[in-house]
């Protein structure tokens, strides 16, 4: 199973690849098998030919002695007729010969040191068998000795009259030193010619892997960059390959129906922002209403010419009326900032300047300001900078319950890696852990007066800036915001 893993982790391109050279590996592996066992049946096939020849040939030449001797042609006088020619047919055909009466006794053998005495071993009586009932009345005993395969023919020696009168055995040791040396070359020239197409294998491997795997890597990469929130471009190459066509043309057709789906969505998303934004509008327009209604009922109810106090109810009538103006405007200004943001106005200025600038305008003395050096030049929009800072200053020590006893904010602004790092931490209340993921969202507020639109208007412009801006919490420990922006000079 972990080969098997293994093995489907590996891509397409280096699976053609490597089936092309295991295919290379085992053909050669297959014709050097092919080869040794064709040789070594040529070498056993050679053998056995030729051992017959030999036996043809001597016994040819044992039946011309025996037609020509001058003793009777009888078992007993074998030893006599083949007592000197015997040597002479082993010379001729160079071959040892050997002659045995029927019942397998030893009666002559072309070996020089060779004596016959009591010891001498018989045929065995199995072989004897076998030569008496086989149809040609032979028989070939194969042996392996100290490795070395030996052969042995036994035959029947027969007068003019095809009368049994002895047997003749024939030793043959192989000798494949020819073959085996013609096996050697020719397995070093299979390795070479092999070695050469391993080598073209591997090429073409590379290149067939490659291109059938071009358009593929094409249509992966396509499909990596696809995305919702953008404009997704079509493949247009044409395969070679039906099934990689119809694979582009899938992939083409799902554009086409992203680009659908992403349209309604964004359509649907604005309509739903919208619809979102008219509710708060309105639901914060209506608060002020609200009071302002009751203020001129009361006015209209008790409304009275002569009452000496007619100037001051129409200063608190009117001082009421204008709070709650000034209300609506408020909440007027804060979607209006929301919608649109202003223009960037960037300039070369002094991160650690403005940001001191800044924090001038809070009066609370646990505000502590740090920085690693004193000047961090970045160009930037002045206003945007300051309204980061006090938003995040403000909604600090904002989280900060009155009655706490230790209070502290620390903004701090150091440079890293060509980004100006910005961070505001407060030991206040912390962020509930189901609020956390709602914290920038337009409209959201924990607390119990605001529009909840100050962090989603800095977080645009943050990212406007191609920055981050990201937060740590702790219930009850207080949060740190940080925010990166890039440094351009």
């Amino acid at each position: 199973m972990f080969k098997n893993f293994k093995i489907s982790m590996l891509s397409l391109r280096i699976r053609i690849f490597l089936s092309m050279i295991v295919l290379v590996l085992i053909a050669s592996i297959l014709m050097a098998s092919i080869s040794i066992i064709q040789f070594k049946n040529e070498a056993k096939d050679y053998h056995q030919e030729r051992l017959e020849r030999k036996e043809m040939a001597i016994k040819a030449h044992i039946n011309y002695v025996l037609s020509n001797t001058t003793y009777p042609l009888t078992a007993n006088n074998l030893a006599l007729i083949f007592k000197d020619k015997i040597h002479e047919l082993a010379q001729i055909h160079n071959l040892e010969i050997n002659i045995y009466s029927l019942d397998g006794r030893l009666l002559k053998s072309s070996k020089a040191s060779f004596s016959i005495d009591k010891v001498s071993p018989p045929i065995p009586k199995y072989i004897l068998k076998l030569v008496q009932s086989s149809i040609e009345k032979r028989y070939v005993d194969i042996k392996n000795i100290d490795g070395v395969k030996n052969r042995s023919s036994y035959s029947q020696i027969k007068d003019e009259k095809f009368k049994p009168l002895g047997i003749l055995n024939l030793p043959y040791v192989e000798d494949d030193g020819f073959y085996e040396t013609e096996l050697q070359n020719f397995l070093i020239r299979l390795g070479q010619v092999y070695g050469f197409m391993l080598l073209i294998a591997f090429a073409l491997a590379y290149f067939l892997s490659s291109y059938i795997t071009k358009s593929l890597k094409t249509i992966s990469d396509k499909i990596n960059e696809t995305n919702l929130n953008q404009i997704n471009e079509k493949i247009v190459i044409e395969a070679n390959s039906k099934e990689i066509n119809l694979l582009i043309n899938a992939y083409n057709g799902m554009v086409d129906k992203l680009e659908e789906s992403a349209t309604k969505l964004a359509q649907s998303e604005r309509e739903q922002a919208w619809r979102e934004m008219a509710k708060q509008v309105a639901h914060e327009i209506k608060n002020p209403l609200t009071p302002m209604r009751l203020t001129v009922q009361s006015f209209q109810r008790k409304f009275d010419a002569n009452d000496p106090e007619l100037k001051q109810k129409l200063n608190d009538y009117s001082k009421t009326l204008i709070q709650q103006i000034d209300t609506m405007s408020s909440v007027a200004s804060a979607f209006s900032n929301f919608a649109s943001m202003p223009a960037q106005q960037n300039e070369t200025l002094n991160v650690v300047n403005i940001v001191e600038l800044a924090l001038d305008i809070f009066n609370e003395d646990y505000i502590v300001f740090e920085r690693d050096k004193e000047e961090i030049i970045a160009k930037l929009d002045r206003t945007h900078l300051i309204r980061i800072i006090t938003n995040l200053v403000k909604n600090a020590t904002q989280s900060i319950p009155e009655e706490q006893e230790e209070k502290f904010v620390l903004v701090t602004v150091r440079e890293a890696e060509n980004n100006v790092i910005i961070s505001v931490k407060d030991n206040g209340l912390g962020i509930e852990t189901e609020n956390i993921e709602h914290v920038f969202e337009p409209k959201f507020t924990t607390k119990t007066s605001g529009m909840g639109l100050g962090l989603g208007i800095i977080k645009n412009i943050i990212e406007n800036y191609k920055g981050t801006i990201t937060f740590e919490t702790k219930l009850g420990k207080g949060t740190t915001f940080i925010v990166t922006l890039p440094i351009v000079k």
